[in-house]
């Protein structure tokens, strides 16, 4: 069953996070999950099952695009239509906002990733990606 994540989910979902190595240390997956949840235009998905939560995806509308964040699926569910299915749901719920397009971004070392995207018709967009963090 795929549903929208609650507070009472955090715990597990950042713990899925790491498990999946989508984590880094200069990013603070807690702050992210509740600014997700309390967006207006973001939310976090769920995949649960008789073996609890197995996987997530974490979106966002920015107004122009849809994003895909943290795409995650438990090892023991890897290679079951999971993380297929999770697009699907990211890709309806964008869809149900007037999201014309959906993007997402993937470390270029990440080859599996990379495949499982291809195989879903996603592609390179031939952009590059800047930024900087904001410092108070």
């Amino acid at each position: 069953m795929i549903r929208a994540a609650t507070a009472a989910d955090q715990a597990v979902v950042i713990a899925l996070w790491h498990a999946c190595g989508l984590t880094r240390p200069w990013n603070d997956p807690a702050q992210d999950f509740t600014r997700a949840l309390e967006g207006a235009t973001s939310t976090v998905l769920v995949a649960e099952g008789e073996a609890g939560l197995t996987g997530s995806v974490m979106l966002g509308d920015d107004g122009h695009r849809g994003w895909v964040y943290y795409l995650a699926v438990a090892e023991s569910a890897r290679r079951t239509g999971l993380g297929r299915t999770l697009m699907v749901a990211a890709e309806d719920w964008l869809r149900a906002r007037g999201c014309p397009k959906i993007q997402l971004m993937v470390r270029d070392s990440n080859a599996e990733a990379l495949g499982f995207y291809a195989a879903l018709g996603l592609e390179p967009q031939g952009v590059v990606t800047l930024g900087r963090f904001l410092k108070d």
